[in-house]
């Protein structure tokens, strides 16, 4: 995702406003979902996710900017090792250069994200133009993986515009974060894995990248967390369907 140059400490808890509406196995159905379909209860909504699935000592890792030649299978190999489904959003650059890494990530149960095409600020752009943007990168990962569902979009360095509801116009999630890392500059395995323990949250997305630049941190920090944290009782979701 390569967050601006103004970027939030690697503790940062999402601050955009919203508010994510995470639904446990049993709960009580909300009102206004009580008597829909299961294809109208998970229609998109322009609210931006930031929450598992499930309550409690859940989290969902998400990776951004992929995919990469090096580093995205090396990470693809962790999560296998390790049982762990994780979603990863798009840069549609780099699909175009390596689909038979698109093709991997879907193989596997990965949750595929839209990225945007060229990983512009969409901010100021006008829903038309977002629209076709959006299309474009869809349909490149389509290419890759044909039929392939594409449940979330992200917008490039957190900058939502009118992009939510345009995404959720085209069945796409948005996708945020709780809990943002930090690792677009590498600052070492150990203190990747730090950041991770202390700024995690139950229920939480956590925000990692597998592409633009040199990952080999973040997978190594992936690798080393993952077993830590699940004998502490965290269980690994997907983010929630609709906010």
């Amino acid at each position: 995702m390569n967050l601006p140059l103004r970027r939030p400490s690697f503790l940062l808890k999402a601050a955009l406003p919203f508010a994510a509406t995470v639904l446990a196995f049993g709960a009580t159905v909300p009102a206004g979902i009580a008597g829909a379909t299961p294809a109208q209860a998970d229609q998109a909504t322009p609210a931006i996710v930031d929450s598992t699935r499930h309550e409690g000592k859940y989290l969902s890792l998400t990776f951004d900017d992929g995919p990469d030649p090096v580093n995205t299978p090396k990470l693809l190999a962790v999560l296998e090792k390790h049982h762990v489904k994780a979603t990863f959003c798009l840069w549609g650059d780099h699909v175009k250069q390596h689909p038979e890494i698109v093709r991997q990530i879907a193989d596997a149960g990965h949750l595929l994200c839209n990225h945007t095409m060229h990983h512009d600020n969409m901010g100021t752009w006008s829903a038309d133009a977002i629209r076709a943007d959006l299309e474009e990168t869809s349909a490149v990962i389509r290419e890759a993986v044909p039929e392939a569902k594409i449940s979330y979009f992200r917008a490039p360095y957190g900058s939502w515009g009118q992009t939510p509801e345009v995404a959720a116009s085209m069945g796409m999630q948005p996708l945020g974060w709780a809990t943002v890392v930090g690792d677009w500059d590498p600052p070492g395995t150990a203190e990747l894995v730090r950041r991770i323990r202390e700024g995690i949250t139950p229920g939480g997305v956590v925000l990692l990248h597998d592409g633009g630049g040199d990952r080999g941190q973040t997978v190594e920090a992936v690798d080393e967390i993952i077993p830590e944290l699940k004998s502490e009782g965290w269980r690994f979701d997907r983010p929630a369907r609709r906010g």
